[in-house]
């Protein structure tokens, strides 16, 4: 069951960090060795569990009848909030929730009678295979008397208010004075934005596999971005020592935020094992990946830009309003790109809510800030067309050379070089700056760019590295590869560290018995794990040093460990290369098989000297020095569309896109990285929307062939590049994650392409053709 799959030998050289390294992982996934989360099927006595769901969005459950159920063969047994195990603390108790590592919401369903949504579990069946536990689940008759649910904050029997915090953001948040601002600006623009709901739809769907190898020693294996933090949620849920839960997730077949949190079938899992004696199974299906692991919220946002007669901002007001769970104040923080992307002397932001008979929205890629410069990207397009300027020249009037929230200068910003390398790859000289004027026979033509930006979060991580003396070496850190690259990326990262092969590193992750990191997510973990593994690998190297200048044998002896210095697995004077010897050398004498560093990498902090260890808490200084910095990648995009005003359709017709990111440690993973963000805002741009239907708050298309997803055909070939950044402050790489900036910008590229295609300003998502032919029966 541990025994991994063993990976492809790239058989590339040292010195592999900034090359195209093929993925190392890659050959254990096409041959199907790649275990994921619910193919552990050799588990001993393995049984299946399926979920009972409401179709009542709203109500009490007054009967469950289990009988015919409970006669089918193979049936294990049936839990309802009846006879569910009690859990020792639960989400519905405040003072349980501070315990939570990654609860997302309030309410953990089958606790009582009470309904809250349409797809909540009620009813949950154990059986020896999965058929029978299909079939025995739709025997189950469940009795629920309805009320009259609430469908979104749209819904005439919904209730606004402004909540004390969002996601420890206020409610309100003021610089300066935005009103005034505004009503003396001399040039004033007003508009509202719609963003529909969205669901992540990873194509593995959330599973989780649970084990009790003793009464008090529990295995799961789960769909996780973290497995620490699923780790202490579950611990604390059900009673046990952290240590007493072991996570595993080796491979995930993407997340994009909703497998972030444990949410309740990961937890309905293992109260199921414990109750049965054998492991559970328990896999989503399609339509409860809708309605099981949270979504985007619908939401709306007004927009009131105050600026100068040449373009400059004098201040902005922003107002969100969305829908939230009955139990959670959860809303996408999307006034944070709002305030620091530009140079802006004033702005205020409120933030809305209405609760409505929904689960809680959860993180989806590069939460507030896409759906926020949605808002603030199309404002700024308007900006320029009203003054007629370029919409690069107005972005450039409006360049924030420090973080205005803050006043603190950029670790690093290479936003302008942005601008420069993809109008040059789009060819945007060639633009025709009059809106509604090319054509391509009958078809509207289309450019449009926006510029992109995520802050680096910060966050800290445990690595392990053991180099051994015959020159293979084995990574070890408890983080969680979301399939975007992660285990290739850090066996580049110890092999140039380590001076060894990339072919002769073992990268092992995805476990809660590795060193402790914080979740994948946030687009932290490149930065936090190549940190910490790089430090790790700086103690081996300290080791080493330190027993070949107290070696008589050695070429090194009696120098100072200061004056040796590590070049492709070479320690050497650094006065005199040629003074030296391998370091398998220096173990054999030693008689050492292997040397061992541990280090805690940080993304966000000041990094020491190279050669220094990461404190397990940061120093006053430290603290101090990173305060000092504001830290955030930027990028921009760029785009043609092609407008068929007969129809209504929208095609994406050319792509460039440029990222100024840090140090890129794999060009090729890092260009899928943006290639893969920039086709999710594609499709949230032009087609994706999840339907509540009004009257009865529950989804009408929650499944892959009426949630429409961007395929081949909707997708150009996509131009990608970097701009080589040094940043001495992010950490110790250099690096910035770009897992969520690649999505951010992109529905506003794709909205003012429309715009400058069709001369109408379309504020609503997705742009689908009978929208766009409304607009165009609009006068221009």
């Amino acid at each position: 069951m541990d025994n991994e799959p063993q990976f492809f030998e790239t058989n590339a050289a040292p010195g592999v960090v900034g090359q195209p390294l093929s993925r190392v992982d890659g050959w254990a996934k096409v041959t199907g060795q790649a275990r994921y989360s619910a193919e552990y099927n050799q588990l001993p006595g393995l049984v299946h569990a399926v979920l009972k769901t409401s179709d009542v969005a709203k109500g009490r459950v007054t009967s469950i009848d289990t009988s015919a159920a409970q006669r089918q063969p193979g049936v294990l047994a049936i839990f309802t909030h009846e006879n569910l195990p009690k859990l020792a603390k639960t989400p519905n108790n405040p003072d349980d929730r501070k315990a939570f590592a990654s609860s997302p919401m309030s309410f953990f369903p089958m606790a009582s009678d009470q309904v809250h949504y349409a797809g909540q579990p009620v009813a949950m069946v154990v059986a020896d295979t999965l058929e029978h536990a299909q079939y025995a689940a739709t025997l189950l008759k469940v009795n629920i008397a309805a009320e009259v649910p609430v469908s979104s904050y749209l819904d005439p029997k919904a209730t606004s208010y402004v909540p004390k915090n969002v996601k420890g953001t206020a409610g309100v948040t003021k610089r300066g004075d935005a009103q005034a601002a505004f009503r003396s600006a001399p040039v004033q623009l007003t508009a509202t934005y719609h963003h529909a709901t969205n669901h992540h739809n990873p194509m593995e769907p959330g599973a989780t596999t649970a084990h009790w190898e003793a009464p008090d020693r529990l295995t799961v294996y789960d769909t996780t971005q973290g497995v620490s933090e699923t780790q202490k949620t579950l611990a604390a849920m059900l009673g046990l020592a952290t240590e007493q839960v072991r996570v595993v997730t080796k491979y995930l077949g993407g997340g994009f935020g909703c497998k972030a949190w444990v949410w309740p079938h990961v937890v309905l899992a293992p109260l199921a094992a414990k109750a049965v004696g054998r492991p559970v199974k328990l896999v989503l299906t399609r339509p409860q990946q809708f309605t099981g692991m949270g979504h985007r919220e619908e939401q709306e946002q007004t927009l009131r830009l105050g600026a100068t007669k040449e373009g400059k901002l004098l201040g902005i007001v922003h107002e969100k309003t969305s829908t939230t769970s009955p139990w959670d104040d959860y809303a996408e923080t999307n006034s944070r790109i709002i305030n620091m992307l530009y140079a802006l002397p004033a702005f205020e932001s409120t933030y809305h809510l209405a609760k409505a008979s929904v689960m809680t929205s959860t993180s989806t890629r590069a939460p507030g800030d896409m759906p926020g410069s949605f808002a603030i990207e199309c404002s700024m397009d308007d900006l320029a067309y009203q003054l007629g300027l370029d919409p690069i020249q107005v972005r450039l009037l409006n360049y924030a050379e420090k973080d205005a929230t803050n006043g603190h200068p950029w670790s690093s910003k290479s936003l302008k070089q942005c601008y420069a390398r993809g109008a040059e790859l789009f060819g945007w000289s060639k633009r025709n700056p009059k809106n509604g004027q090319t054509r391509q026979g009958k078809l509207l033509v289309g450019y449009g760019m926006a510029t992109a930006s995520y802050p680096v979060h910060n966050s800290v991580g445990n690595a392990r590295v053991r180099l051994y003396a015959d020159g293979r070496a084995v990574v070890q850190a408890g983080a969680t590869d979301l399939g975007t690259g992660t285990y290739t990326i850090i066996t580049q990262v110890a092999a140039d560290a380590l001076g060894v092969p990339p072919e002769n590193v073992r990268f092992e992750l995805g476990d809660t018995i590795l060193p402790t990191t914080q979740w994948s997510g946030g687009s932290t973990a490149a930065g936090r794990v190549s940190s910490s593994v790089y430090l790790a690998a700086q103690e081996v190297w300290q080791k080493l040093i330190k027993a070949a200048v107290m070696d008589k044998k050695s070429p090194l002896y009696g120098a100072k460990a200061a004056d040796v210095v590590m070049e492709k697995g070479r320690l050497q004077l650094k006065a005199d290369p040629g003074k030296g010897e391998a370091f398998g050398e220096v173990m054999k004498r030693a008689s050492l098989s292997d040397v061992e560093g541990t280090a805690q990498g940080r993304y966000g902090s000041v990094y020491k000297e190279p050669g220094a260890t990461a404190d397990a808490n940061m120093n006053k200084e430290e603290k101090e020095a990173a305060a000092g910095y504001s830290m955030h990648a930027f990028g921009t995009h760029f785009c043609e569309v092609h407008v068929d005003p007969e129809l209504g359709t929208v095609r994406v017709a050319r792509w460039v896109s440029v990222m100024s990111a840090g140090r890129i440690l794999n060009p090729k993973t890092a260009r899928s990285q943006v290639i893969g963000g920039a086709i999710f805002g594609i499709g949230s741009a032009l087609m994706e929307q999840t339907v509540r239907d009004p009257n009865l708050a529950r989804y009408t298309n929650a499944d892959l062939a009426s949630y429409h997803v961007p395929v081949n055909a909707d997708i150009p070939n996509m131009t990608v590049d970097f701009i080589d950044e040094h940043d001495p402050h992010v950490n110790a790489m250099g690096v910035k994650g770009i897992g969520e900036i690649s999505i951010v910008g992109v529905t506003a590229a794709v909205a003012n392409a429309v715009f400058h295609a069709t001369g109408r300003r379309l504020r609503s998502l997705p742009m689908t053709p009978d929208k766009v032919l409304e607009a165009l029966r609009q006068p221009a």
